[in-house]
């Protein structure tokens, strides 16, 4: 890799700037200087409304004295309280909290049933309460936690518990169909199978009289995913979440009875709650992550509609290079240096010596936004997302006819198709076959696939993937924000998918995944309201890649992928327009790609130029 150029540090239109995370945190005032020893109390109990009993570990300072209180609620086992990325709640009671670690019910050591999403608003604001009246509580509740315990958050923050002060979100997203569940109208297949086989059915069962057997298929179809289970068909009849057994993980097979964004999701989607949420918020995320379109969501809905001024002000935003997990410099195969090292810690007891303790020490004034530059391997600065100054521009779809492949003949360039012909065509084909998906390499974390930037090299010699290039930059090119393909296509099928990838592609013929998305066709309107394509017609595809930050470096080239699967980070879609999860056998679909003047098929992207010297 070539060394990133120069980049100025100010633009004439906007006050962005680079800087090093860890080191503008080491100049910030120091944390409360408090030292305190403390007491653990383990499956400390405390009744929910409908009278189940939920069970905590407590972390109390012994010192004299009133203590704010932090709360992560989790499924994954209170006892680990996600030491995985964070230090330890006895870190934090050891800085003079009060910490609980709960585990939710129907997990570890709590009673009850444990059904996705349906009490955590309820558990939440009831915990929260509870909490606020522990021995030496000062009553200032604070909560944190990544993923699931991310939505453990923002959901009862949004009825208001009374004591509820502050919440630091990381890795959750913003809607538990959209971006969570599915993506574009297909299924999150690796995780949505994955995620209760190794975590939430599995350690529920575990309390049954044949939990123990139970857990036995799941940990054994884990190991077979790949040679197996990922292929296994129809969906709905999924055998290692046992689809007859409502005790294991009933909510798995509820998500593929609603395709639909339907008034099953609608009741938790946090997008019409934004407006009920009054506190502060820190919201953390990875460039990586399986969250992160949610979590930019979140942060925007939250600091445009929270509920009160105050909330509005005080949200901001922390975005690395990392993945769902683990949160470290070295992402998918790339090193991005100390500058990328997990911030959390550091960042947290900040937030929290702030809003729970009162104490002055600038986190309230620090950036909105602070997102880490892949590429250039530094941290920027704004006080809006996408970045002020930002300017989208296409790259439009070109070939001779034959995009297939690596060793094809597409190219990206600014110049907007007008006359086809002197070498340049107005379509791409390709056939896609779902009993031979294009496998998924890297991207945004799946639990069974490895996560992160991977060379796609691997995939590019496939007739099944269209593939456009820009020649070797000039100059460096910064893409940060959201970006769009704009695909027309026909299909043979009555329903497809379509999937667009956003590569780095090196000097030396590296083609590094940045960032990709898809759609399918029945819900290109609308994911509430499905409508099938007539083979052979032309549709417009918008298909929402999801945002990253990027420097394309000089003498690198722009790359974008199209195929019709990414398997089995999504599932595969069959083709044959019937009712989703129902479908054992598979049918081959023709794919047109257009690419003339009528059809300027494009990618948009976000490009944040430099400016001039302040």
């Amino acid at each position: 890799m070539h060394p990133a150029p120069r980049l100025r540090l100010f633009t004439q239109h906007s006050a962005l700037f680079l800087f090093p995370l860890l080191a503008s945190l080491a100049a910030a005032p120091p944390a409360s200087g408090e030292a305190c020893t403390y007491a653990m109390q383990q499956d400390v109990p405390a009744a929910m409304r409908d009278g189940v009993i939920l069970r905590s570990n407590v972390f109390t300072p012994n010192e004299p004295g009133s203590y704010p209180v932090i709360l992560l609620r989790l499924p994954y086992n209170k006892d680990v309280a996600q030491t995985y990325v964070y230090a330890s709640p006895g870190f934090y009671a050891s800085h003079c909290y009060i910490v609980v670690a709960q585990d939710m019910r129907g997990q570890y050591k709590s009673d009850g049933f444990f059904y996705t999403f349906i009490d955590e608003t309820n558990d939440g604001y009831d915990t929260i309460e509870w909490a606020a009246g522990l021995p030496k509580s000062n009553g200032k509740v604070g909560m944190y936690g990544f993923s699931y315990p991310g939505a453990a958050q923002l959901l009862p923050a949004s009825v208001q518990p009374p004591h509820l002060v502050t919440i630091v979100p990381a890795m959750t997203s913003s809607d538990y169909h959209d971006g969570w569940t599915y993506e574009g109208g297909a299924l999150d297949q690796s995780f949505a199978e994955d995620w209760p086989m190794t975590t939430i059915a599995n350690s529920h069962v575990r309390r049954y009289p044949d939990g123990a057997a139970i857990d036995a298929v799941m940990n054994q179809a884990v190991a077979d995913e790949f040679t197996k289970w990922y292929w296994f068909l129809p969906l709905k009849d999924f055998p290692p979440l046992f689809p007859n057994d409502q005790r294991v993980a009933p909510y798995f097979y509820d998500w593929l009875k609603h395709p639909d964004n339907d008034a099953y999701w609608q009741r938790w989607s946090l997008r019409t709650r934004y407006g009920q949420i009054k506190v502060p918020a820190l919201h953390f995320d990875g460039w990586y992550d399986i969250f992160i379109d949610g979590a930019l969501e979140n942060f925007n809905g939250l600091r445009h509609g929270a509920g009160s001024r105050f909330a509005r002000d005080n949200q901001q935003l922390v975005v690395g290079p990392w993945l769902h997990i683990p949160w470290m410099q070295k992402v998918g195969q790339i090193d991005f240096g100390p500058q990328a090292a997990n911030p959390i810690d550091t960042l947290q007891l900040r937030w929290f010596d702030r809003w729970l303790k009162g104490i002055q020490n600038g986190a309230d004034h620090d950036p909105k936004v602070r997102i880490f530059v892949m590429g250039a391997n530094r941290w920027r600065s704004a006080e809006t997302w996408p970045l002020p100054g930002t300017k989208y521009r296409k790259l439009y779809f070109h070939s001779g006819g034959n995009a297939n492949s690596v060793h094809g003949d597409g190219w990206l360039s600014a110049d907007k198709p007008e006359d086809v012909g002197d070498g340049e065509a107005a379509t791409d084909a390709f056939t896609y076959d779902p009993t031979d998906p294009v496998p998924s390499i890297g991207g945004r974390f799946q639990a069974s696939v490895p996560g992160g930037p991977y060379d796609q090299r691997p995939l590019l010699g496939r007739p099944d993937v269209l593939v456009y290039t820009t020649a070797p930059l000039k100059k460096g090119v910064e893409v940060t924000g959201p970006i769009t393909v704009t695909l027309y296509a026909a299909s043979s099928a009555r329903d497809t998918d379509f999937v667009a990838k956003l590569d780095d592609v090196y000097p030396d013929g590296t083609s590094m995944l940045i960032e990709y998305g898809v759609q399918r066709a029945r819900y290109r309107d609308s994911e509430t309201h499905p409508t099938l394509i007539q083979p052979g017609l032309t549709y417009r595809y918008n298909i929402h890649v999801w945002p990253t930050s990027n420097l394309f470096k000089a003498g690198h080239r722009i790359r974008i992928e199209i195929s019709s699967s990414n398997f089995p980070m999504y599932d595969r879609n069959p083709n044959t327009g019937h009712a989703f999860a129902q479908d054992a056998v598979l049918q081959i679909a023709d794919q047109t790609i257009f690419h003339d003047e009528d059809h300027p098929s494009s990618v948009t992207l976000p490009i944040v130029e430099d400016g001039q010297d302040d």
